[in-house]
């Protein structure tokens, strides 16, 4: 799992929500090995495509007793726990916590699905926030560089 993650990976991906307009962006992810240790340092950036900064978050992917945890700090004041196996090509992140600082956006559930197919890499967020129910918020197709 490791092997199929690594890297860095570059695409494009759409956001929408019921309470924003849509929008296109760009996004840069880096995975990377750290010494010895089963997990990958995961960094992501997005732009606008004008080329304006959008969001970042970073984390890390952790390989444990044959699943996957993934931890995630945002600019934003979110902090995300999620934990899923990989069966295939997918790996579903179920939310193990979620927390947020007092300024946050009022975001109370996110998921993560992600398919690497060799050098291509998709995935979809849902999200549940401000009120609304768990609903896609990102699709993006991304490609090892």
């Amino acid at each position: 799992m490791l092997q199929a993650l690594a890297g860095t990976w570059e695409g494009t991906g759409r956001g929408e929500y019921p309470t924003i307009e849509g929008f296109d962006y760009h996004e840069t992810v880096r995975l990377e090995r750290l010494a010895d240790k089963p997990l990958l340092a995961y960094t992501q950036r997005t732009r606008s495509p004008d080329g304006g900064p959008l969001h970042a978050e970073t984390g890390f992917y952790r390989f444990v007793d044959g699943a996957v945890e993934l931890v995630i700090a945002q600019p934003t004041g979110i902090v995300e726990v999620h934990r899923g196996t990989w069966e295939g090509n997918r790996l579903d992140l179920e939310p193990v916590e979620l927390g947020t600082s007092p300024t946050a956006v009022d975001v109370s559930e996110v998921r993560r699905s992600i398919q690497v197919d060799g050098s291509v890499m998709s995935y979809e967020l849902q999200m549940a926030a401000v009120g609304e129910p768990l609903t896609l918020h990102l699709t993006a197709t991304l490609h090892r560089t």
